[in-house]
């Protein structure tokens, strides 16, 4: 574990990224207690600059923008990490049986995933999101089915590289089944690159639920940062913190969320463990 994280930290993007990760989760956890009225309540006027009586200032409607970020970085992270969740887990279930079985089951499983590669993720999220009503259960969904094929692919080209190697021959000679064998001995040897791809696509969620948030394809009684500047852009002009800060809020935790992925490449990744 030691080895790991000098690994892990060697680089110093890597620790200010993770710090920022570690801000920004206890933001969303912690955060909301400190603005019980939530982010929808209106506490003041309208087009308040930011100030020392509101740090962020008021939008159009006199709602505290600091609440919105708050509240906005709770959503962004749930909805991130709960879609990235699903995704990683049906990728990895269809790349674990295409690669260790092989044969007519693995043509027809990529000829599947194939398929949802060549639509275009975000119209297909965006018609995703309109056909199943917009909703934080329809935007996780939206998002971990536009993402899960890439894992899928990589998943398989793990298993295939590893079913005939000597330990897996092994565990079949003294007749361990197939479940045992993906679940015991071949998965836990895919793991670091599903973790290190699984964190990039947090990234990629977080930007595809704050576009979806931007068009009104979300809940519109959860407060999230792509609806902030949706709502925003029509007072750039007059007010340009309404759309700036929960813009410099997506940037800073996407660009934080690779940092930590690069980290756990140099980590993980065998070829640059002696590097």
């Amino acid at each position: 574990m030691r080895h790991f994280w000098r690994r892990f930290l060697r680089r110093r993007s890597t620790a200010i990224g993770l710090g920022i990760l570690i801000v920004v989760a206890a933001v969303a956890l912690f955060g909301p207690s400190q603005f019980p009225q939530g982010p929808f309540a209106m506490v003041a006027k309208p087009f308040v600059p930011p100030s020392g009586d509101y740090l962020l200032g008021t939008d159009m409607l006199g709602r505290n923008v600091m609440a919105g970020i708050v509240y906005g970085a709770r959503t962004s992270l749930m909805i991130a990490l709960s879609a990235t969740a699903l995704a990683i887990a049906f990728g990895a279930l269809i790349g674990a049986l295409a690669g260790y079985y092989g044969g007519w089951l693995d043509e027809v499983l990529m000829r599947f995933t194939e398929t949802f590669q060549t639509i275009p993720f975000f119209i297909f999220a965006i018609l995703l999101v309109a056909v199943l009503a917009p909703s934080v259960g329809s935007v996780v969904t939206a998002i971990a089915v536009v993402t899960w094929a890439p894992m899928a692919r990589l998943v398989r080209g793990e298993f295939m590289a590893l079913r005939n190697r000597e330990f897996v021959q092994a565990c079949v000679g003294v007749g361990m089944g197939d479940g045992q064998i993906m679940l015991a001995q071949i998965l836990p040897n895919c793991l670091p690159a599903i973790i290190v791809t699984g964190s990039l696509m947090v990234a990629t969620a977080i930007l595809t639920e704050s576009a979806l948030s931007f068009l009104g394809l979300s809940d519109p009684n959860v407060m999230s940062w792509g609806y902030m500047i949706g709502a925003g852009r029509e007072f750039l002009q007059r007010a340009p913190w309404l759309c700036a800060i929960p813009g410099v809020a997506i940037l800073v935790t996407v660009l934080a969320v690779n940092l930590v992925g690069d980290g756990l490449n140099d980590a993980l990744n065998p070829r640059l463990r002696h590097a």
